[in-house]
């Protein structure tokens, strides 16, 4: 029998004043071997990805960093990179994997994140993330400018995709997941993510 795995917990660092952090602090901030995220001036940090996101997360920015590089779409970036998505106070967030087509690519070299919000975020959601802070961080993404957002979810094997629309899709096993307009003529079954 395997032992039971301790809940995978999210919390707040406070920082040393009660000041908010900004975009420009977070990126300096001294915080090795952890995920961290700035939602509007507060910190908040987790342990790293587990082995089954990890792999799920890689397993998507091979197949498609491999279909834009083909198709000369853009840039696909790895997990955890930060994207500034609001200002005073600051919100930076990092997808598992993210996209940004070539004519909105910066065209001078960036030191820290993006001010920008990526064309896709995938997210492929923690055994202990809550459905109430997947959709809160799906919400940021579609505000700040980010055409679709998938959530991958391991333990129901399905996928969701949220349009800046306001339309929503669940897709399991069965299904193909489309990249629309946002990265045309990709197609990738379901049952390919979670094989």
């Amino acid at each position: 029998m395997r032992p039971k795995r301790a809940a995978r917990r999210m919390f707040i660092v406070r920082p040393f004043s009660t000041a908010l952090l900004t975009a420009e602090q977070l990126f300096s901030y001294p915080i090795d071997n952890a995920r961290t995220e700035l939602v509007r001036g507060r910190l908040f940090v987790r342990e790293p990805a587990g082995l089954e996101h990890g792999d799920l997360a890689a397993q998507l920015l091979i197949t498609i960093g491999s279909f834009v590089r083909k198709e000369k779409l853009g840039r696909a970036l790895a997990a955890e990179t930060g994207f500034t998505l609001e200002r005073n106070p600051d919100t930076v967030r990092g997808p598992d994997v993210a996209f940004v087509r070539a004519s909105r690519w910066p065209s001078e070299p960036v030191i820290g994140y993006a001010e920008m919000a990526p064309d896709l975020a995938v997210e492929v959601l923690s055994p202990s993330e809550s459905r109430v802070r997947s959709v809160r961080k799906v919400a940021s993404w579609l505000a700040a400018g980010t055409e679709l957002v998938w959530v991958v979810d391991p333990k129901a094997k399905e996928v969701r995709v949220h349009r800046a629309d306001g339309t929503v899709s669940a897709l399991s096993r069965n299904d193909v997941i489309d990249g629309e307009a946002v990265l045309p003529g990709f197609r990738l079954p379901v049952s390919e993510v979670f094989g």
